[in-house]
């Protein structure tokens, strides 16, 4: 069953001990916006997966990031939340990993869901009417169909 969000409210995001995003709701069209992202148009033909992967979570990521908690420069300074700065804290592997499974994937999964239907109580088929004639006069009427000639 999906589970509407029908308040559409930001939600924080807990990536790593200390790290934390305030994530906007990932819809249907944060998601169409990142996939028309420069970014991802600037890919080549020949782009692997990951690369993909990394430049789709980026795209993402700058539309959602509302704000964060434990980003900090060198200095230890705080840092203001930036399409640059969203792309450096990607580009650490296990912040990339845990936005991916934490976020990201939350809407995949949705999407995988979507095709699909619980199975009725009573099987799939059931009360089902047949509308198409037997293949063969004989199978109508149980008997088994004729052998095929043999040379």
């Amino acid at each position: 069953m999906i589970r509407l969000n029908l308040t559409a409210t930001p939600e924080w995001l807990n990536l790593a001990p200390g790290l934390r995003l305030l994530m906007g709701p990932l819809t249907t069209a944060l998601m169409v916006s990142a996939r028309a992202d420069p970014a991802i148009e600037a890919l080549s033909e020949g782009a692997s997966q990951e690369e993909l992967a990394l430049t789709m979570a980026k795209a993402v990521a700058r539309r959602a990031v509302l704000d964060w908690e434990g980003v900090g420069d060198d200095a230890g300074n705080i840092v203001p939340v930036s399409p640059e700065g969203i792309d450096a804290l990607l580009e650490i592997w296990p912040v990339f990993e845990a936005f991916q499974t934490q976020y990201v994937a939350k809407g995949l999964i949705l999407d995988a869901e979507k095709n699909v239907s619980a199975p009725l109580p009573s099987g799939p088929s059931a009360g089902a009417i047949a509308t198409a004639r037997p293949a063969h006069p004989a199978r109508a009427a149980g008997a088994s169909a004729p052998t095929a000639p043999q040379d």
